[in-house]
């Protein structure tokens, strides 16, 4: 909080500033009432042309290193020397005049000093106050429209900013569905700052608030995972059927620890299921399909066995579709002494993703099929003009 010093050092010189213009006001009208014409001499003039010359080079200094710096101070004081500036060219104007011997002159120019002295301190304290009662210094709808974009935010319930231009205090609450694990909404509020950072300066605070939503359909999948996490196990292609008159069937596979016995696999999934039917009472049949989780070492892609690997995959793959490019091919070391290949191809960008699934799919088969030595295949398609 220690730059709401600055905002209080604002209003002194805010205040400091409606003094002074207070008191030139009783000057000015002492010299109208009694008429007298002040003695004006070359050394008046000379000091009041080399301050107009510091106050330029002070106000230009300042402003530059206030936006650097971002600071609240510095930009204040650049304005207050701003109007410095201007007071300064009246005055010459007013000694002019004096030495003209309009008297006059000089009293209603210290009037016309006031009024551009007060309105540098009407700026100055206005926008002290704003940031001393919260104003909300960007638009909520703006920042609204900015988050919702976020995947996996279903509304955004709240938005609360504050703090001056250069060091805003931004909260955020947001809906998000209830079974969102904590490693999924900290990459949703990761993707908000960098979203909100990259649109807006000043920013230094941005808080997510998570509220889990109570008014929409549950989200099988987000379910499945969190209560995986849970457990530390991995839950991957889940697969949900059924209807509104239909009972839920959900279909998934369950990644353990290869270090586990059958009977311990089994019993740590049998408790992932009693906990996925207590979350989802309308779930009347549950399949698992258990398999080890793969933790693997590269093998080098210059060995010659890996060559030969690859080569004869790549056979394969350009019998079953000859027109693709097949290209990006990589194999790697599992740890049961198998081997993982992922390769990519490239298919028309007008195809149905179905049809670009199926033929990833039957490629993956055909090579496990072929070469056994591969216990993970993963074919990535893409289109021809990315």
């Amino acid at each position: 909080g220690h730059r709401r010093f600055e905002t209080l050092a604002s209003m002194l010189i805010g205040g400091m500033l409606l003094l002074s213009g207070w008191e030139i006001i009783k000057a000015s009208i002492g010299r109208l009432l009694s008429e007298t014409i002040p003695e004006i001499e070359l050394h008046a003039f000379i000091a009041m042309a080399f301050t107009l010359v510091v106050n330029i080079g002070i106000a230009t200094y300042e402003h530059r290193m206030g936006k650097r710096l971002r600071s609240t101070i510095l930009l204040v004081d650049a304005t207050h020397t701003r109007s410095d500036i201007w007071v300064s060219l009246t005055v010459l104007g007013s000694l002019v005049a004096s030495r003209l011997g309009w008297g006059w002159v000089d009293a209603a120019t210290a009037l016309l000093v006031v009024a551009l002295i007060g309105r540098a301190a009407w700026h100055i304290i206005r926008q002290a106050v704003d940031v001393l009662v919260d104003r909300a210094p960007l638009d909520g709808q703006t920042i609204e429209k900015i988050v919702s974009a976020v995947a996996g935010i279903q509304r955004v319930a709240r938005v609360r900013s504050r703090g001056a231009d250069n060091d805003i205090h931004l909260d955020l609450e947001i809906i998000i569905d209830p079974s969102t694990t904590a490693q999924h909404s900290e990459a949703i509020a990761n993707e908000i700052r960098a979203r909100l950072r990259a649109q807006f300066d000043g920013i230094s605070d941005i808080q997510v608030f998570f509220i889990p939503s109570r008014d929409k359909p549950s989200d099988f999948a987000l379910i499945a995972r969190a209560e995986g996490d849970t457990l530390g196990l991995s839950v991957h292609e889940i697969i949900p059927s059924g209807s509104e008159r239909e009972p839920l069937m959900l279909e998934m596979h369950v990644e353990v620890s290869p270090e586990l016995t059958i009977g311990e696999a089994h019993d740590l999934v049998s408790d992932f299921e009693k906990r996925l039917h207590n979350r989802l009472p309308e779930l009347s049949r549950l399949v698992t399909h258990i398999e080890p989780a793969h933790a693997h070492d590269s093998t080098p892609l210059h060995a010659p066995s890996t060559y030969l690997l690859a080569d004869k995959a790549l056979r394969i793959v350009r019998r079953l579709y000859p027109g693709n490019h097949w290209h990006d091919l990589f194999v790697r070391r599992e740890s049961d002494g198998g081997y993982a290949l992922s390769m990519h191809c490239r298919v028309d960008s007008g195809l149905a993703l179905e049809d670009a699934h199926r033929i990833a799919e039957e490629c993956e088969t055909a090579i496990r099929a072929d070469l056994p030595e591969f216990h993970r295949v993963t074919i990535h398609t893409e289109p021809y003009d990315r």
